[in-house]
């Protein structure tokens, strides 16, 4: 991707990892902003309170230990982290890994799983090994975490039915049975604080999307259950009361027979570390129009699990919902997801007592929204409808396989697969640019004003900002379109894309592009694709690149963008 700008010079170690925090800091920080950034800490650390301890309770182990690892990962992550809005803390995507680790491992298992996964994080991080998490496909992240969806909302149904079902088997079938035979001892109470819980949570998300839901259908369901003596499992009677404060940190055991037990765990954790929480700081950068570094981020992940697992608490990483709660809070930078850690602590102090009268029916309920936005079935969907046979096959194999199988076997197939289909498109596309004979005798041949690539040196104007794209625009470089268009200091009135040069767009190259388009739009430009063959064209067009879906403008040309610009507006072709 080139473009007639100077190449800026490479940043030292310590620019790279430097806190954004400590950033932030620098640039200045006033009352205002320390205002601004309570209000938005004590509203994500409302959201994160009953989440913490819905999640702990899905994942097989108590209440408490989520809340420990809110606090001390959450506080963390902010602190050293490489993104300015990320919050951090137990996720649900850790769910199925957490169950089946404490299942075969035993909760001291995932505790020396979590340790060895921070230094795991910490270490790809200074080696700048964060930026080929790029190279995981857009199919292949919408299939596991569609899976890990399902996987989560399944496992609620005995709590949001009230099932007598005992402790379930990790394997889907084999729990999908248990819930089955567990069917007959339903709970009317719980059944009715599921409802409650779940009319008050999307009723206040389309009347009153600014108000804490989750927190006000937990206190609701709280008080009908004492006030009504409602049979219905609650956290008291199930766990216990909750401590006041986190355990005193202690290393775990740790021996070689024992690593090797759980090392292909903290493998996993680790990967789904990486890869939720660089999503999470992608889409606050996409919300803010600011940039993350990637690697100090993975960093600040694995201090963070090191941290939790030193305090007996699970895997942390960023939470993309919490992260997005963060941002329209009036978070100003990462003091807010510090607030956040200190909100927690104090919740700890002051209420533990109180969590104990919480039904495990509002938990559940929460979880099972959780999953539904995991899952992203109108993704899934479009995906399934506008994506061409490869696109589907990695999603569904992908997905399938973390539901029935394994997440981190359904990951790796996924990126084979999606290796796989690269090469045959690559194929595909030399075979459409040598659709004519082939000639062992390179002849001269006229000009095509179609697909020959636009220079931008050739003609250079303040109010337009060109880029040729040079390659295939796939899952492994999409992501240097956004890296290079963040180093746009002026603000062009059009940004006009080249396309004269890409053979080829897969699916991660059209859901990056919408983004651009997107982000492109706050900037106050519109957004020219210039010199589009016709597979590519009709590539974008499956994936929804077009009018009035995403509003883009087209031109034969960048020469014919640039002429055109001043004289007429440019239609949607």
């Amino acid at each position: 991707m080139n473009r007639t700008a100077p190449r800026l010079p490479e940043d030292s170690f310590a620019d790279l990892f430097t806190p954004k925090l400590i950033t932030t800091l620098r640039e200045g920080y006033d009352v205002g902003r320390l205002v601004s950034d309570v209000i938005a800490g004590l509203t994500v650390a409302i959201v994160a309170l009953p989440l913490a301890m819905g999640i702990a309770i899905a994942s097989g182990t108590t209440p408490d230990k989520g809340l420990f690892t809110a606090v001390v990962a959450g506080f963390i992550i902010s602190a050293l982290g490489g993104s300015r809005f990320q919050i951090g803390g137990p996720t649900a995507a850790f769910i199925v890994v957490v169950y089946r680790t404490i299942e075969t491992q035993g909760y001291d298992g995932l505790v020396l799983a979590t340790f060895l996964a921070g230094l795991i994080l910490v270490a790809v991080g200074y080696l700048k090994l964060g930026t080929y998490i790029k190279y995981i496909p857009y199919p292949v992240t919408i299939g596991f975490t569609a899976g890990i969806g399902i996987t989560i909302f399944v496992s609620q149904v005995a709590d949001l039915l009230g099932l007598s079902a005992g402790k379930l088997p990790g394997e889907f079938v084999a729990k999908v049975e248990a819930l089955w035979h567990a069917l007959p001892t339903l709970n009317a109470s719980a059944v009715a604080l599921s409802a409650l819980s779940l009319a008050v949570i999307l009723g206040l998300r389309r009347t009153r999307p600014k108000w804490p839901g989750f927190l006000i259908a937990v206190v609701l369901a709280s008080v009908v259950t004492a006030l009504f003596q409602l049979d219905a499992v609650t956290i008291g009677s199930k766990y216990g009361e909750i401590p006041r404060m986190p355990p005193s940190p202690e290393l775990p055991a740790l021996s070689f027979a024992k690593i090797k037990a759980v090392l292909p765990d903290a493998i996993t954790i680790a990967v789904l570390a990486g890869i939720e929480s660089l999503l999470s700081a992608v889409v606050a950068d996409g919300m803010t129009g600011r940039r993350h570094r990637s690697n100090c981020e993975l960093v600040a992940q694995g201090f963070a699990n090191v941290a939790s697992a030193l305090f007996g608490g699970l895997p942390a990483t960023g939470a993309i919902a919490r992260t997005a709660t963060n941002i329209r809070s009036g978070s100003t930078g990462p003091v807010s997801g510090v607030l956040h850690a200190v909100f927690l602590l104090v919740f700890m102090l002051v209420a533990a007592p109180l969590a104990s009268y919480v039904p495990l029916a509002v938990l559940a309920a929460i979880l099972a929204i959780v999953a539904w936005n995991m899952a992203e079935v109108h993704v899934v969907g479009r995906l399934l409808v506008n994506s061409g046979w490869g696109d589907r096959t990695v999603l569904l194999s992908t997905m399938l396989l973390t539901v029935f199988y394994d997440l981190t076997v359904g990951i790796e197939v996924g990126v084979v697969l999606a290796a796989m289909l690269f090469m045959h498109h690559m194929a595909e596309a030399v075979q459409v640019e040598a659709h004519g004979n082939v000639d062992l005798i390179d002849r001269d041949r006229a000009d095509d004003p179609e697909r020959t690539p636009y220079d931008p040196s050739q003609q250079i104007r303040d109010d337009v900002v060109v880029y040729r794209i040079n390659g295939p625009f796939f899952f492994g470089a999409a992501n240097q379109l956004t890296t290079t268009l963040s180093r746009i200091g002026t603000r062009p009135k059009r940004l006009v894309l080249d396309f004269a040069g890409v053979p080829l767009v897969d699916s991660t190259g059209a859901a990056t592009l919408r983004g651009v388009v997107a982000d492109m739009h706050k900037r106050g430009a519109d957004v020219v694709l210039a010199g589009m063959s016709r597979p590519v064209r009709r590539s974008l067009v499956r994936f929804g690149i077009h009018r009035p879906h995403v509003s883009v403008l087209t031109a034969p040309s960048v020469a014919a963008a640039l002429e055109r610009i001043d004289h007429e507006p440019l239609a949607a072709e």
